[in-house]
């Protein structure tokens, strides 16, 4: 599986990049001691932060940066880690769904960038980040009654058509529980620097919290 940038997101977003963990892992509910952590990791966020202090975490403003020069308004479609942290300080919490969600989330919003993770058995061909072209919709997960509107949105797109972006992932490749192989992405709008760390600290994190994990391939692509 490749994975890569078009050409047209690399124009209207030169700084663009993605860090890539290909893994395979057991994916299964997460253990007591990991949703004790992701507890610690979202009480001392929503002790320690307000809403208007969002805006100034790192990576949060080039992600919305990033949406208006490909067409999509930020104020109303906001990426995943921007969110996600505006759920904890406003004190919403966040859902537990799975080890490897739980581990997603957490770096998301430790770091601010959003994250996707796919079931690559559910991913036909190489992966491209593209600028969604106008009609784009899927089916979301948690959105059961409407097809979430993709349109501008920098998103991934497989031969099949697109099945995820940093705001809202399709069901298509949604995680659910078994022993998987699984496609990381970090959706960097900043360009690489300190992307190699939190990949090195996503890695360890799945190391201690997933069974049976390995590390097939870990990259960055600009």
């Amino acid at each position: 599986m490749q994975v890569k940038i078009s050409e047209e997101v690399k124009s209207l977003v030169p700084s663009c990049a993605l860090g890539v963990i290909l893994y395979r892992a057991k994916i299964e509910k997460a253990s007591d001691e990991l949703t004790d952590y992701f507890n610690s990791v979202t009480e001392e966020i929503g002790a320690n932060h307000i809403t208007k202090d969002i805006a100034e975490m790192p990576h949060i403003r080039p992600t919305r940066a990033a949406y208006k020069a490909l067409g999509k308004d930020p104020h109303a479609y906001r990426g995943a880690a921007e969110q996600m942290l505006r759920r904890i300080i406003l004190n919403k919490g966040l859902y537990h769904v799975n080890n490897a969600v739980d581990i997603n989330n957490i770096i998301s919003v430790t770091s601010g960038y959003s994250i996707g993770s796919y079931d690559t058995e559910k991913i036909a061909g190489d992966v491209t980040l593209c600028r969604a072209p106008e009609g784009t919709h899927y089916k979301g997960i948690g959105k059961d009654t409407y097809e979430y509107n993709v349109e501008f949105l920098p998103a991934v797109f497989d031969d099949e058509g697109c099945f995820g972006n940093p705001s809202s992932d399709s069901q298509r490749t949604m995680l659910k529980n078994g022993e998987r192989e699984v496609l990381f992405i970090f959706y960097a709008f900043d360009g690489k620097d300190g992307l190699q760390e939190w990949m090195d600290e996503t890695e360890r994190l799945f190391i201690k919290y997933c069974d049976k994990y390995e590390t097939l391939e870990k990259y960055i692509i600009e």
